[in-house]
């Protein structure tokens, strides 16, 4: 959509959601210094008074790739990636746990098809798809259980 759609006797109004991530980023900026404590203050409390979302993107177009990126050092995306990295080394432990007891079945069971290796297919294609879902999150900045469907587009104007 263009600008014009979200401007004018169409204005959509802004949710507290939308302010919130818009004062996430300026704080952020803040802490990287790239605006000063008055300036930052100033366009905070421009934020938290906005009340159609055309009014946000101007308070951080002037920051490099609109201030996102800077999301992604924060503590809390440093944890939240960390506690990530845990859950998907928590999945490939149980994989090879479960992967050691089909295997050691199928040694025991003295069967000639190796059939553990239909049920390891599935669990290798699920921690597949858990470690590129956390990888997306990472790269995209979505927040931690935010599918893809439902994330922020950035592409648009706020």
């Amino acid at each position: 959509m263009t600008n014009e759609a979200w401007s004018g006797p169409n204005r959509l109004r802004t949710s507290d959601t939308e302010r919130e991530e818009i004062a996430a980023i300026l704080r952020a900026a803040m802490t990287e210094g790239r605006l000063t404590l008055d300036e930052g203050e100033e366009r905070l409390t421009a934020a938290y008074a906005a009340k159609y979302r055309d009014e946000l993107p101007p308070l951080t177009a002037d920051l490099p790739d609109g201030g996102r990126r800077a999301l992604l050092d924060t503590p809390e995306a440093r944890a939240a990636r960390e506690a990530t990295r845990r859950g998907v080394r928590r999945h490939a432990g149980a994989v090879i746990g479960i992967a050691m007891v089909l295997t050691a079945l199928w040694v025991l069971s003295g069967a000639h098809f190796f059939f553990p290796i239909i049920p390891l297919v599935f669990l290798f294609i699920g921690l597949r798809r858990h470690a590129r879902w956390q990888e997306w999150q990472s790269h995209n900045g979505a927040p931690n259980g935010v599918a893809p469907w439902n994330a922020p587009h950035h592409d648009r104007p706020l």
